[in-house]
C-alpha cells in the first residue's frame, strides 16, 4: 500500500531556481525525529540553493496568546473587538515587533513549510498562536481599505505562495485514509489546508505525514527522511491543491455550493477542483 510519506512519481520540470522559503517548527524537542526532519530538509533545500528562513518557535519563546499588551507596539488598550484592534495596529504600522518580524518573513517567502507533531488532531498551541498573532485582518486577510476588493482565496494576498505541510502522527497509516477512523488526512488537515493556507491565497500542496511516528525505527526513519527531501526536490513544480474560488461562480452569496454544482454530494471533498 502506498504509505502517505511516499514522494509522489512526477519529477520536476525545470532546473530548480533559487527562492526563498520560510520553515515554520512547532516540537518541543529538539534531537527528537522531528528536529532531525528538520534538520535534513532545510540541507536539502540548502543544496538546490534556495534561501531558508526559519521559525522554531519553541527555540524562539513565541508567545502564543493574543492579549490586549501585544495587539499593539503603541501599548494601547482597544474598547474594540480583538480582530478591529488588531487590523488598527496593522494598518497604522504598530503591529508588536515580534509579529512585524514574522510578517516580513511571510513577506519574502516564496514558500512555507509548517512543520507539526499532530497532537489531538490538530497543531501545538504554540503554533495555532503563531497563526492566531501573525495572520492578522489587513495582513493576511480583510478588505483593501483602498479599493475595497476582499482578500481571501483567489483574491488573497498570499497568492502563488506555496506551502506544505510537514506532520508526524501515531496513527496508523490507513487510518488517515479514505476509510480511516481518524479521517481522511486532507479533510483531518482542512482548517489549516483550506481555511488558513487556500483562504489567504497560498497554494496549499498534499500533505507529507508520517504515520506511527511513536513505534519507528532507525530505517524507518532514514526512509522518512529521503522521501521528505524527495518532496522537497519537487517543492516548486507539484501541483497544487486546487480548492474552489470563492468569487467566479461556484458559490452563492450565502458561500453554498451552486445547487448544480455536484449535486447531492456534501462532505469537506466537494470544495475541491
Amino acid at each position: 500500500m502506498k504509505t502517505s510519506w511516499d514522494s509522489p512519481t512526477s519529477a520536476p520540470t525545470s532546473a530548480p531556481a533559487s527562492r526563498t522559503v520560510l520553515w515554520v517548527s512547532a516540537h518541543p524537542e529538539s534531537d527528537s525525529l522531528n528536529g532531525r526532519l528538520r534538520r535534513d530538509g532545510i540541507a536539502a533545500l540548502h543544496r538546490q540553493g534556495h534561501t531558508v528562513v526559519e521559525s522554531d518557535l519553541y527555540a524562539m519563546g513565541w508567545d502564543p496568546v493574543i492579549r490586549p499588551e501585544n495587539l499593539d507596539r503603541r501599548g494601547r488598550v482597544s474598547p474594540t473587538r480583538v480582530s478591529a484592534a488588531g487590523r488598527r495596529a496593522q494598518l497604522e504600522d504598530a503591529q508588536p515587533d515580534d509579529v512585524a518580524a514574522e510578517q516580513l518573513k511571510l513577506r519574502r517567502a516564496d514558500a512555507v513549510i509548517v512543520q507539526f507533531p499532530l497532537w489531538w488532531y490538530g497543531m501545538p498551541a504554540i503554533l495555532k498562536g503563531w497563526f492566531d498573532r501573525v495572520f492578522v485582518s489587513g495582513f493576511a486577510f480583510g478588505t483593501d481599505p483602498h479599493t475595497g476588493r476582499r482578500l481571501r482565496f483567489e483574491q488573497g494576498p498570499f497568492r502563488a505562495v506555496r506551502a506544505l505541510t510537514v506532520i508526524t502522527l501515531g496513527d496508523r497509516p490507513a487510518s488517515i485514509g479514505p476509510r480511516g477512523k481518524s479521517g481522511e488526512l486532507h479533510e483531518l488537515l482542512f482548517g489549516l489546508l483550506h481555511g488558513t493556507f487556500a483562504y489567504t491565497g497560498m497554494e496549499p500542496l498534499a500533505p507529507w505525514a508520517l504515520p506511527s511516528a511513536d513505534f519507528t525505527d532507525a530505517d524507518s526513519h532514514a526512509r522518512a527522511r529521503s522521501s521528505l527531501r524527495d518532496r522537497l526536490v519537487r517543492l516548486f513544480d507539484e501541483e497544487p491543491l486546487r480548492y474552489r474560488e470563492q468569487f467566479t461562480g461556484d458559490y452563492t452569496d450565502q458561500w453554498e455550493l451552486q445547487p448544480e454544482v455536484l449535486p447531492g454530494q456534501t462532505g469537506l471533498s466537494v470544495h475541491l477542483r
